[in-house]
């Protein structure tokens, strides 16, 4: 199953637009940064560069992950979405470790800064552009379930914490000539970079090693398949999450004297079942006699 064309058009929007945003956001803090010299502007304009590398990947992993499956990709390209989110949790961890050595030696020997006024507005800005994008992500994330439009979210969701903590430190030298909270602040940045690339990392990590969905998810895909007329039993349940869609798959067990057509209905109705739990969903049903002895995963994974 690809997939729909809002799924596509959503998700395409929303990469579009963050990285015009971004390349805003960057120019404005660049500037900000020659005109005032502060340290932790300058770690706000890099973590906005990394946002505009993270939704340029962003943008190609979600046009990528667009595709239909083919030949060379049977289960499509959903994939793409935890790429290019795996590459944003790297760029945005480099990035914070990069600020915060800088960080540290501003606050060894801290540097007067100028026309703070200018910065403060600056920031103030780049907030509410920041807090509007992250509004729209967390729209398009509810309606599509896009893992890359979420990673992209996560960095915008960090860039207005940065930017609330260089406007803290921007008033407080600003107006009780605090020389080193400046430093404080983008070395503050900097380790919070670092603590929201490891949470990013390892959702996307779930995804490219085929992590199984949470107990929650697999108890409601047991009862629906339980619930269904005809089914005795299910077991050796496998899902993962494919970014743009879930993969589910178990063993339905019915009524051995059952015709074949019957039992195949049978199973066409347990995968609609399922399939009505997700916004998008590969759901394989594979078809045996109530009671049969044979291996099964379960077991072996017990």
């Amino acid at each position: 199953m690809s997939h729909d064309a809002p799924y596509k058009g959503l998700t395409r929007f929303a990469s579009l637009v963050s990285l015009i945003v971004a390349l805003v956001l960057v120019g404005v803090k660049v500037w900000a940064w020659i005109a005032t010299g502060s340290i932790a502007l300058l770690t706000s304009a890099s973590d906005g560069l990394v946002d505009v590398l993270a939704s340029l990947v962003t943008l190609i992993g979600v046009r990528y992950a667009g595709r239909p499956a083919d030949n060379g990709h049977r289960y499509g390209h959903g994939k793409a979405e935890a790429v290019a989110a795996f590459v944003q949790a790297l760029l945005l961890g480099g990035a914070g470790l990069v600020l915060g050595i800088e960080s540290i030696e501003r606050l060894i020997n801290p540097q007067p800064l100028a026309d703070l006024g200018l910065g403060i507005w600056v920031i103030i800005g780049s907030s509410l552009a920041a807090l509007g994008l992250v509004l729209m992500q967390t729209y398009v994330v509810k309606r599509t379930g896009s893992t890359a439009i979420a990673a992209d979210r996560a960095h915008y969701v960090t860039d207005v914490a940065v930017n609330i903590a260089v406007l803290l430190a921007l008033v407080f030298e600003n107006n009780f000539g605090w020389t080193r909270s400046d430093s404080i602040g983008a070395l503050l940045i900097s380790f919070y970079m670092i603590w929201n690339a490891k949470g990013m990392a390892l959702d996307a990590l779930k995804q490219l090693l085929d992590r199984e969905l949470d107990i929650t998810d697999r108890q409601r895909i047991r009862a629906a398949v339980l619930g269904c007329p005809g089914v005795s039993g299910v077991h050796d349940i496998r899902t993962r999450n494919g970014g743009d869609r879930v993969f589910v798959e178990f063993h339905l067990e019915v009524d051995g004297h059952l015709s074949v057509d019957i039992g195949h209905d049978i199973g066409d109705v347990a995968e609609a079942a399922v399939r009505q739990l997700f916004t998008a969903a590969d759901v394989t049903a594979h078809l045996e006699p109530a009671g049969i002895d044979d291996e099964r995963l379960d077991n072996l994974l017990k």
